[in-house]
C-alpha cells in the first residue's frame, strides 16, 4: 500500500498512520493532520470559490467535519483524497449558497461508460507548461472544469484520487480533464493571451 509522502521534517509519519493514533485516542496528533492541509485546503479554496473571503472559516468547518468522521476513515487507504472530498463538498456547498456559478447537476459525463486510462507520457510533459497557465485562467472556465484543473494541476492529484474526490470514475476524469484543457485554451484563445 502506497502511503502519503513524509512532508514534515523530523516527523517520519504518514498521514495514515497518524490518522490511526486519532482513531485510537490520541486526538492531540490531529494538529499534526491540520498543520499539513491547512495552506493546501485554503489554497484549494481560493482557486475553486474564486474570490470568497470565507476560506479560512471553511477550511476550519472541514477539519471539524473531518475530526467528526475520523472513525469512519479506512487507513489502508489514502488521506489526502479523503479530506479533498469533504472539503470539495464544503465548497461546493458555498458556491450555492452564495448562488456564484453553481455546478449544474446532473453531468452528463457521468452518463457515458468510459474505460478507464492512465496517465500518458504526452499529458506527463504537457503537464508542467500547462501548469503555469491554469493559475491565469482559471476564473474563465465552467466550475466543472475548474476543479478538475485544480485537483490535477495545483493539488498533484492523481486521476485515482480525482476519482475519489469528484465521486466520478477515472475514465470520466480522463475525459473531463482533456474538456478542462480545450476549455483553457479557448479562454486563453477569447483572451487573446499567449496559450504557452
Amino acid at each position: 500500500m502506497r502511503y502519503t509522502k513524509r512532508i514534515m521534517s523530523g516527523n517520519t509519519q504518514s498521514d495514515e498512520e497518524i490518522v490511526a493514533l486519532v482513531q485510537r485516542g490520541d486526538s492531540e496528533r490531529y494538529g499534526e493532520l491540520m498543520q499539513r492541509y491547512e495552506e493546501k485546503l485554503r489554497r484549494y479554496g481560493k482557486r475553486f470559490l474564486d474570490r470568497s473571503d470565507d476560506i479560512v472559516d471553511l477550511v476550519q468547518d472541514v477539519f471539524v467535519q473531518t475530526y467528526r468522521n475520523i472513525q469512519s476513515f479506512d487507513t489502508a487507504q489514502r488521506f489526502s483524497p479523503w479530506i479533498y472530498r469533504i472539503a470539495h463538498n464544503a465548497f461546493v456547498n458555498e458556491l450555492r449558497r452564495k448562488k456564484r456559478s453553481p455546478i449544474v447537476l446532473p453531468d452528463f459525463d457521468l452518463l457515458l461508460s468510459h474505460t478507464p486510462t492512465s496517465e500518458s507520457a504526452d499529458e506527463e510533459s504537457e503537464r508542467g507548461a500547462l501548469t503555469r497557465m491554469v493559475e491565469k485562467g482559471l476564473s474563465n472556465v465552467a466550475p466543472k472544469f475548474r476543479e478538475i484543473l485544480i485537483l490535477y494541476f495545483m493539488e498533484d492529484l492523481s486521476y485515482r484520487e480525482i476519482s475519489d474526490v469528484l465521486r466520478i470514475p477515472v475514465g470520466t476524469v480522463g475525459v473531463r480533464l482533456t474538456r478542462a484543457k480545450k476549455a483553457l485554451r479557448g479562454a486563453y484563445e477569447t483572451l487573446n493571451i499567449p496559450y504557452e
